[in-house]
């Protein structure tokens, strides 16, 4: 029956989107059959998942804020918060399997609400925005620990820069490529299937960079909440949590508003 309402679900989304049916190895990766009837496109699973594992995370939020409002003993409240980060360490896995496929969907950022896709860097958000709002979120901190995080933006921020360039450095390869030879049409067809095929091995390295973003994101949370304590790690995974439901409020609000010719 979980099947059954799994495959409806994907298929209506398949029909909102308009994507075509294929086969999936993102399916078989959540042990979908992929001879079950018109199954979608990875990226349309990809979403779908992705759906279910928000919800499953603002269902985690709940438990986790009850939890700091009870002020429950310290080690019951270490395991809420290592469950918070396995299950962001679920949509980081998510991702990188999409992106053996389609990594051009991670990239876009459709599966994200407008509100979020104007922060996107790199198939997610940027880890060191993320630093830089904690020390406000959950004062007091210490010296000690201010020091320590003023250290892992800076860091974070180098990794950043590293990889932009060299995101932007592919994109200026690829474009010399595009126009190694002339853009009249028609082309020589040689020449042509040549350019294809060298702009194609350049494209195949955009997986590598959504991998390293995305390991860049999972080293900062993990390193983040090394340096807090139990409570202030629990208060910043929900004020992490509470800036992007409102970056998807705001994309609500966004579409819901009011019109004028």
């Amino acid at each position: 029956m979980k099947l059954t309402q799994l495959e409806q679900q994907i298929q209506k989304t398949a029909r909102a989107q308009g994507y075509a049916t294929a086969g999936s190895s993102l399916a078989a990766e959540h042990g979908l059959p992929v001879g079950m009837g018109n199954l979608n496109s990875d990226a349309v699973i990809f979403d779908v998942e992705y759906a279910r594992w928000l919800e499953e995370h603002q269902r985690m939020m709940c438990e986790l804020r009850a939890a700091v409002q009870q002020h429950i003993g310290e080690d019951e409240l270490r395991l809420f918060v290592e469950n918070c980060l396995s299950h962001f360490n679920e949509v980081i896995n998510l991702k990188s399997m999409l992106a053996k496929t389609d990594v051009f969907h991670l990239l876009s950022g459709t599966w994200k609400t407008p509100a979020e896709r104007c922060f996107m860097w790199i198939g997610g958000f940027r880890p060191s925005e993320i630093i830089k709002m904690i020390p406000s979120q959950i004062e007091p901190l210490s010296e000690q620990q201010l020091m320590a995080l003023y250290g892992l933006q800076q860091s974070t921020l180098e990794a950043e820069e590293a990889l932009s360039q060299g995101l932007d450095s592919l994109n200026q390869s690829l474009s010399n490529v595009i126009v190694s030879d002339s853009l009249t049409s028609p082309a020589n067809m040689a020449n042509y299937m040549e350019q294809m095929s060298v702009a194609m091995a350049k494209l195949s390295t955009l997986e590598g960079f959504v991998r390293q973003a995305d390991s860049l994101r999972h080293q900062t949370f993990h390193r983040l909440h090394q340096l807090l304590t139990t409570r202030q790690s629990a208060k910043s995974v929900l004020a992490i949590a509470e800036y992007f439901h409102r970056l998807r409020t705001l994309s609500s609000l966004w579409v819901a508003r009011p019109r004028h010719d």
